[in-house]
């Protein structure tokens, strides 16, 4: 089968479309023929070995897939070859065929097509983990959202109007922020040209953000943190600006808020059954027409290494997509 393979760590570029061998199924996994997968962030980080682990050389990049199933292992039972399916995998979707373990693999519904559904799984699943799991984000409360164009930010502001708070949307231009209204936000903040903390507190009259969902980090987070709400909660998602931040924790006494760690890929590999609740709730959602992920653009699997490149130069918004041919 043809895949993308990462045999030293560096930039898209070293990547290399080549034939690799088949694998078959073991117990309690699913073997899928991928029709598409979606590019997340960390997928960036990952083949430069910057991410919080580095996988064993060589390996195929990719996690959020869509396709077919070709074959089950034993312990299977919930899907069989021939349905439509959705999973999440560690690595391994930028191929023509990944297996994928069972309590990671959903059937797809048959309204939703490959790419939504290679687009759904980590951006709607690490942004309601976060939402209703780790901040217990209430009713009318201000949900701060930054980076909110890209994949999970999306997914964050329209969770957010889905569970009833007021949202404000952070991003770094005027056509991301446009984006993001569509979506339901009911504010905006371009901090590329507006002081984050200040705006913050205009726009929730001196109060602050009760919860603040931050994918990005860098320079944005502690003025995000300064701008919260007393018990505010901050949510730590993820580091696209590239640089960890330093945060004073005498800002978190000050406030009395809680700083959290938002780790979706190990709640749904620790915690199965409460990921399989929230995938239904997420699901049910959808089938209402509440949820829709943003489709930026489709590449072919050939051309993986061009929508790395194009995510790392923070050109998304919302969903990159690996159409594959299998």
């Amino acid at each position: 089968m043809k895949a993308i393979v990462c045999k030293q760590f560096g930039p898209p570029s070293e990547l290399s479309f080549e034939e690799v061998a088949s694998v078959t199924p073991g117990e309690n996994e699913v073997l899928v023929s991928v029709n598409a997968c979606s590019v997340n962030f960390p997928d960036t980080l990952i083949i430069q070995g910057l991410y919080q682990f580095k996988p064993d050389l060589p390996f195929t990049p990719g996690s959020d897939i869509s396709g077919v199933v070709k074959e089950v292992g034993e312990g299977v039972k919930h899907v069989k070859p021939g349905d439509e399916v959705f999973g999440f995998v560690v690595n391994g979707g930028f191929a023509e065929e990944v297996i994928v373990p069972k309590n990671a693999c959903f059937k797809k519904p048959p309204q939703m097509d490959f790419p939504i559904a290679a687009s759904f799984m980590m951006a709607y699943g690490t942004s309601y983990h976060a939402l209703k799991d780790r901040a217990k984000l209430l009713k009318d409360e201000t949900l701060l959202v930054l980076g909110a164009s890209g994949g999970v930010g999306l997914a964050a502001v329209e969770l957010g109007k889905l569970m009833g708070a007021r949202v404000i949307a952070a991003a770094s231009s005027k056509d991301k922020l446009e984006l993001c209204k569509k979506f339901g936000a009911d504010e905006v903040i371009n901090y590329k040209e507006e002081d984050l903390k200040a705006r913050i507190k205009e726009l929730t009259k001196g109060k602050g953000a009760d919860v603040v969902y931050d994918p990005v980090g860098g320079s944005y987070s502690e003025p995000a943190i300064r701008g919260m709400a007393w018990e505010g909660r901050y949510l730590v998602v993820g580091f696209a600006a590239g640089d960890i931040p330093k945060i004073p924790l005498n800002l978190a006494l000050l406030k009395g808020c809680a700083i959290v760690g938002v780790f979706w890929g190990s709640f749904a590999m620790k915690t199965p059954e409460k990921n399989m609740q929230n995938t239904m709730e997420l699901m049910t959602w959808y089938a209402q027409g509440k949820l829709k992920p943003h489709i930026h653009k489709i590449y072919p699997l050939e051309n993986a290494p061009d929508a790395l490149e194009e995510m790392m130069n923070r050109e998304v918004k919302g969903k990159v997509v690996i159409g594959v041919s299998s």
